[in-house]
Parts: C-alpha cells; structure tokens; sequence
C-alpha cells in the first residue's frame, strides 16, 4: 500500500496546519512522522485516513480502506461494552475469518484475556490502549496509521508493541507519529518531521 502527497496543505479557518508538505511511503514502508504538539501529525494521519480532506494539493492512497487500521488518540472502543464485545463488534464489521480465534489470540497477546469479559469504562487507560491495539491489528491491515501507540503503556506494554510491530515489519505499511522516535528507529525506513 503506498501513500503519496504533493503539495499538502491543511487549515483550519485561519489557522494554517501545514503546506507543501510531500510524501511517499511505500509498501512495506515504516515512516515515522516526528515534531512537537499541535505541528500537524495529526491532521497528517487524519488526511490519510480519510477522515478530513486536505485543502489543497494531491493525496493518493493506494488502499482498500476495509485494509487500513487506524490508532487515535482516543481508543475508539465502546466504554459500555465488554473487550470481547468490543472486539466481537469490529470483528463482524471488517468480516474478519475465524474471529473468535483472532480475537482470542489478540486479548491473549495484549495481556487482556483476564479481563476479556469486564466493561472497558472500568479500565484504566493503559488496558484502553491495549484494547484499541488489539482493535486496530484484529483485521490484518496492509495500511497502520499510528498516533502516539505507545501512550499511556506500562513497560510490558509497551515491550508486547514492540514485539507486534517488529513482527509486522515489511508485511504492512506504517506510518507512526511519535515523540519517541528512538525507540523505533531500528524500524524506520524513513522520517516526516514537522517543525
């Protein structure tokens, strides 16, 4: 899956984001985009998700968008549901094969097994971003937008992401907003970084 911008610039009202800004990722890429808060990062990742449209300059996405994961600030979860019934409800929504299994397996995985049956409004703020982790891997995208993936993560966390992205390194394609760029260098195949 490529990414590819020419010219990209983003306002809001009078504000100015970014512009001129020029990208490619390509497949298998894993770019990291780096700059202090409020220098566009996320607006770059919302742009290429879809969610926004950019107010000028070209954008292409070489996508299926049922193929594009995407970790936000917020867990995208819902605090009424169970984590097995949030993951049930994505799971049905992207179609995804053997979901009961590959659900098991993530909860597993992200060491939230335990409280697969507990309400997410009662978890602390590191199990929500492990339940969105899961949330975003649960389908197999060719295309991970990241925000901050490492927020709010304790060590083992933090160390369990570590290991998942390493793992799907040149079979999807990244792109990573970060204020830890070090920690995934070895990762990296290229770098964005916002003033």
């Amino acid at each position: 899956m490529t990414i590819r911008a020419r010219g990209l610039a983003m306002r809001y009202g009078a504000k100015r984001v970014f512009e001129g800004l020029d990208l490619d990722v390509e497949p298998g890429g894993f770019v990291l985009v780096t700059g202090p808060n409020g220098s566009g990062k996320t607006t770059l990742m919302r742009l290429i998700s879809g969610l926004v449209l950019p107010t000028a300059g070209e954008l292409e996405v070489d996508s299926d968008r049922a193929r594009l994961g995407f970790l936000a600030h917020e867990p995208l979860v819902y605090r009424e549901l169970t984590a097995l019934e949030n993951l049930e409800l994505y799971g049905r929504l992207y179609r995804v094969p053997e979901r009961r299994e590959r659900i098991g397996m993530l909860l597993e995985r992200f060491d939230l097994w335990d409280a697969r049956s507990e309400r997410t409004g009662s978890f602390s703020r590191g199990m929500l971003q492990r339940l969105a982790l899961c949330r975003v891997f649960l389908h197999e995208p060719s295309l991970l937008l990241l925000d901050e993936p490492f927020s709010a993560l304790d060590a083992e966390g933090a160390a369990l992401l570590d290991r998942e992205l390493a793992a799907r390194r040149g079979r999807s394609t990244f792109l990573v907003a970060t204020h830890d760029p070090e920690r995934l260098e070895p990762l990296a195949t290229g770098r964005l970084a916002f003033a």
